[in-house]
C-alpha cells in the first residue's frame, strides 16, 4: 500500500463499486457486494453538505424517488437535485449501511463550490456513466461524454446501450457468482482502458470532482483503514485507484469558487428520472426498472399481469390466455436474440403482439403508465423546509389537497368554502410563480362560481416555493407582498388590471389598496387607446370575482368606470389612424374585448351601454375605419339588437359596393361573418346578406380575385363543417329553392337597383361637372 498520500488500488485497497446511476441490476449487486465485504463505513457520490440529512432516509415516511436539494442560500433559483430511486445503487448503498450500523458519507465535489456559478436549477448526480444520450461517432472523445457505457457497448457489438446493459448487468444474477464484486472489477478495467485511450473524454470537470474524492478517501483512510466501501459513477473508478499525491489534489481544489448553500430532500417522480425529462445521467424506462429490483421471482410474468390490468382498465378485451401467449412470444423472441431473459423491447413487442391486436394506441398507454409511471415519492415532515414550505404542507393537508405527479383535473364549487379556500390557495401560488395548478375550461358549465384546475405536482416546484419563501412565511403573507412589488414594478397598465383580477382571485384585500393606486395613476397617464383597451376586460371580471367570491370590489368601479369613458373617447381616432393589417386585426380583438367587458359593466353604468353603442356606430359608418373593423362594430350593433330591419344589409351594400377595394371589402366580410362572431350561422339564416357577398364575389374582377382569396378563404374556411355545407347547398339553388337565383327572388337594397335611377343620376352629375370644370350640357 502507498503512502499517506496515495490511493491504493483495488488488490490492497478500499472495495471501489463502480455503478450506473439508476440501475437495479447495479443496485443488487452493489447490495450483494456490501453483504460479502460488510465494510465499516461507506462512501456515496454525492453532496457533503446533505450529510446531515442522510438519518432522515431511514424514516418511515420517506419513500424513494426522492432527491436531495441544495440551493444557493441567497438565490434559491441556483439549485441543483441529486435523485434518488428506490432501484438507485446509492440508495441501497446507503440503507445498507444504515440497517448494518455502517457509518455513510457523500464525497463528491461540495454544492457550494458547484452552485457558485450555477446559473439555474440543474440534475446533478450522474455526469458520468450511463447517460445514454445521443449516437456520436463510435470511439471519440464525443461519444464518451455522451455516454461511456454507450462506447463499450458498440465495442461488444450491441447498437443499443440499454440492451447492452440488461445483457451484461440487469439479466445477472448477483447471487450466483463467487465473487460479488467481480462485475465491478470487469466495468472498471473497461472503464480504465476507455480513459486510457481518450483522457478525460471531455470531461475536464471531473478532474476537480475526483481530486476532492480521492481527499475525502484519505479520510476515511485514517478512520477505518482499508474497510471502507466507495459507491460512484463506473467512469471515476480509474481516477479513483489512481496514484495522486495529497499536494496535487489540493492544488486542483485551491482557489474554487464558493457560496453557502442549504440541503433538503424533496419528493421526484418515476418521469422526471428519464432522459425526456432533460435529467443527464436519465433512462429510458425507470417504472420498468422498479419493476426489475422490486420483483421477487418471474419478473416478465408479473410485469405482463401489470399490463393486462392496466389495460382492462381502459376498457379493453385482456384475459389470462393473452397474459400466457404473451410470455410465451417475448421468451422465443429472446431466444431468437441470443438474450438470456426477455428484455423490455422483446416485452414491449409482444404487448404490442398479442394484446393490443398490433395498434400503438394502447402501447403507448403502457409505455407512458408502466415503462416511465408518475409515481411520487414522499418525504417525512421532519426534513428541513423554508417557513413557507411548512405553511404551504399544512393547508394542502387542512383542505384534503395531495401533489401527485400524474396530471389530474379539480373541479370546483365556489358556493361550497372547501372548494373556495382551494380556489384562493391556487391562485395564491400562481401569483407566487408556483404553478402547481393551471386553471382550465370546465366541462360542467360555465358558471361564474364554476373553476376547474389542472393540477400536476413537478419536482422543481419545490424551488420555486423556495424562491417565493423571500416574501413572506406563509402563503397569503407571501403572496400579499408579492402583489404589492408587482404593482410598484408594472410597467403597463395592462399589467396593473391584470395584477387586480387576480389579487380579487386570490383573496388579497390586504394588497388591493397599493394595486389600485398603481392603477388609478397609470390609467390617468396612460393615453394609447389599445393599452386601455387591453386593460378594461381585466377590471369588469375583477368586478364579477368581487360579487361571485363575496370581495370588496367596488374600489374598482370607479376605476373602471372612468377607464370605459377614456376608451369611447379614444378609440375612433386610433381606428381611423392609417392602420395595417397587423395593427387592425389587434384593434378588431380590442373591441371585442371591451364589448364583452361593457356588458359586465352596464349594470352598475346604465348609460355606459348606450355611449359604446354610439362608439359602434362611429366605426360601423366611418370610411376611414379598415374594413375589418368596420364590420365587426356592424355585427357587433346587429347581435345587440341595435340595428332597424334592413340596416344590415344597406351597410353590407355600401362596403361591397363596386367603388370599394375588394381587399377592403374582403376585411369587412371578414369582420362582420368571421368564424369567432359566429358569422356562418347568420348568413345560414339570413340569406339576403348572403345573397349580397355571393353577388360581391362573383362581380370581383379576376386579378383583385386573387389577392382577396387568402383572406376570404380564412374567414369561410374557419366555418364548422356542418355550417359551411349548408352555405353550399344554399349558393347552389339559391335561396328561393328554384332557378331564377338571387336577383331574380330578392330585390337589391335601397340604392343598389339592378338599373340606374335618373334622378339621383342627375343630381350628382350637377355635382361632377362643377368639380371637373365643365360647361353644362
Amino acid at each position: 500500500m502507498p503512502g499517506g498520500d496515495g490511493v491504493s488500488p483495488r488488490a490492497a485497497g478500499p472495495l471501489l463499486l463502480g455503478v450506473r446511476h439508476h440501475g437495479p441490476g447495479s443496485a443488487r449487486s452493489v447490495r450483494a457486494a456490501l453483504d460479502a465485504a460488510r465494510p465499516r463505513a461507506v462512501l456515496i457520490e454525492g453532496p457533503p453538505e446533505a450529510d446531515a440529512l442522510l438519518p432522515l432516509a431511514a424514516d418511515p415516511g420517506m419513500r424513494p424517488p426522492v432527491a436531495l436539494l441544495a440551493h444557493a442560500a441567497d438565490d434559491p433559483a441556483r439549485a441543483a437535485f441529486w435523485p434518488l430511486a428506490a432501484f438507485s445503487p446509492e440508495w441501497v448503498a446507503l440503507r445498507w449501511a444504515q440497517r448494518r450500523g455502517a457509518a455513510v458519507r457523500f464525497v463528491d465535489l461540495p454544492a457550494a463550490h458547484t452552485l457558485a456559478e450555477a446559473p439555474g436549477p440543474r440534475e446533478d448526480a450522474g455526469e458520468d456513466a450511463g447517460q445514454g444520450a445521443g449516437e456520436p461517432a463510435p470511439g471519440g472523445a464525443a461519444d464518451l461524454q455522451a455516454d461511456p457505457l454507450a462506447a463499450l457497448a458498440r465495442t461488444a457489438g450491441y447498437d443499443d446501450p440499454e440492451r447492452w446493459w440488461e445483457d451484461v448487468v440487469e439479466h445477472r444474477d448477483p447471487g450466483a457468482a463467487p465473487d460479488p464484486s467481480a462485475v465491478f472489477e470487469a466495468v472498471a478495467e473497461a472503464m480504465a482502458a476507455l480513459r486510457e485511450a481518450h483522457g478525460d473524454g471531455g470531461r475536464p470537470r471531473d478532474a476537480v470532482r475526483e481530486a476532492y474524492m480521492r481527499q475525502k478517501m484519505r479520510a476515511a483512510r485514517r478512520e477505518f483503514g482499508e474497510d471502507y466501501a466507495v459507491v460512484c459513477g463506473a467512469w471515476h473508478v480509474p481516477a479513483l485507484r489512481a496514484r495522486t499525491t495529497a499536494a496535487a489534489d489540493r492544488a486542483l481544489l485551491a482557489g474554487l469558487p464558493k457560496t453557502r448553500v442549504e440541503t433538503t430532500w424533496v419528493p421526484w417522480t418515476h418521469r422526471r428520472l428519464t432522459r425526456a425529462g432533460g435529467y443527464g445521467a436519465g433512462i429510458d424506462s425507470p417504472g420498468w426498472y422498479a419493476h426489475l429490483f422490486a420483483a421477487r421471482d418471474r419478473p416478465v410474468e408479473r410485469w405482463l399481469t401489470k399490463v393486462a390490468e392496466l389495460l382492462r382498465a381502459e376498457d379493453r378485451q385482456v384475459s389470462p390466455a393473452h397474459v400466457i401467449e404473451t410470455v410465451r412470444l417475448a421468451t422465443a423472441l429472446a431466444a431468437l436474440r441470443g438474450r438470456p431473459l426477455p428484455g423490455l423491447a422483446e416485452t414491449l413487442e409482444a404487448v404490442r403482439a398479442v394484446m393490443c391486436d398490433g395498434s400503438g394506441v394502447p402501447l403507448a398507454l403502457v409505455e407512458d403508465r408502466l415503462v416511465v409511471g408518475d409515481v411520487l415519492g414522499e418525504v417525512p415532515d421532519t426534513a428541513p423546509a423554508v417557513p413557507l414550505q411548512r405553511d404551504l404542507t399544512r393547508r394542502m393537508r387542512s383542505l384534503r389537497l395531495k401533489a401527485e405527479a400524474q396530471r389530474r383535473e379539480l373541479e370546483l364549487d365556489l358556493r361550497k368554502d372547501t372548494d373556495a379556500a382551494k380556489s384562493l390557495l391556487l391562485h395564491r401560488l400562481r401569483l407566487l410563480g408556483v404553478d402547481w395548478g393551471v386553471p382550465t375550461a370546465s366541462r360542467s358549465g360555465t358558471g361564474t362560481f364554476r373553476e376547474t384546475w389542472r393540477l400536476c405536482w413537478e419536482p422543481e416546484l419545490s424551488v420555486r416555493v423556495a424562491e417565493a419563501g423571500i416574501w413572506g412565511t406563509t402563503v397569503l403573507g407571501a403572496a400579499t407582498a408579492k402583489a404589492r412589488a408587482d404593482a410598484a414594478g408594472a410597467g403597463e397598465l395592462a399589467a396593473v388590471t391584470a395584477l387586480a383580477e387576480r389579487c380579487l382571485l386570490a383573496g388579497l384585500s390586504q394588497a388591493l389598496p397599493a394595486v389600485l393606486r398603481a392603477l388609478a395613476d397609470r390609467a390617468a397617464l396612460d393615453t394609447d387607446a389599445a393599452r386601455l383597451a387591453a386593460a378594461l376586460p381585466a377590471l369588469a371580471r375583477a368586478l364579477r370575482y368581487g360579487d361571485v367570491r363575496g370581495t370588496d370590489a367596488r374600489a374598482l368601479g370607479t376605476v373602471a368606470a372612468g377607464l370605459a369613458e377614456r376608451i369611447c373617447v379614444a378609440l375612433p381616432p386610433a381606428c381611423a389612424a392609417g392602420l395595417d393589417a397587423d395593427a387592425a386585426a389587434a384593434l378588431r380583438d380590442h373591441v371585442d374585448a371591451v364589448h364583452g367587458a361593457v356588458a359586465l359593466l352596464a349594470d352598475a353604468d346604465a348609460g355606459l351601454r348606450e355611449r359604446w353603442t354610439g362608439v359602434l356606430r362611429t366605426l360601423a359608418g366611418r370610411e376611414a375605419v379598415p374594413g375589418l373593423i368596420r364590420g365587426r362594430a356592424v355585427r357587433l350593433l346587429l347581435d345587440g339588437g341595435r340595428l332597424a330591419p334592413g340596416e344590415p344589409a344597406r351597410l353590407m351594400g355600401l362596403a361591397l359596393s363596386p367603388a370599394v377595394a375588394p381587399a377592403r371589402a374582403a376585411g369587412w366580410i371578414e369582420g362582420f361573418a368571421g368564424a369567432g362572431a359566429g358569422g356562418g350561422t347568420l348568413l345560414v339564416h339570413d340569406e339576403r346578406l348572403l345573397g349580397l357577398i355571393d353577388a360581391w364575389l362573383v362581380s370581383v374582377p379576376e386579378r383583385a380575385f386573387v389577392d382577396v382569396l387568402p383572406l376570404l378563404r380564412r374567414t369561410f374556411g374557419a366555418y364548422e363543417p356542418g355550417v359551411r355545407r349548408a352555405l353550399g347547398e344554399l349558393v347552389r339553388r339559391g335561396p328561393g329553392g328554384g332557378p331564377g337565383g338571387r336577383a331574380a327572388s330578392r330585390e337589391a337594397p335601397e340604392g343598389f337597383a339592378p338599373e340606374l335611377d335618373p334622378g339621383r343620376a342627375d343630381a350628382a352629375a350637377a355635382v361632377v361637372r362643377r368639380l371637373l370644370a365643365a360647361a353644362p350640357a
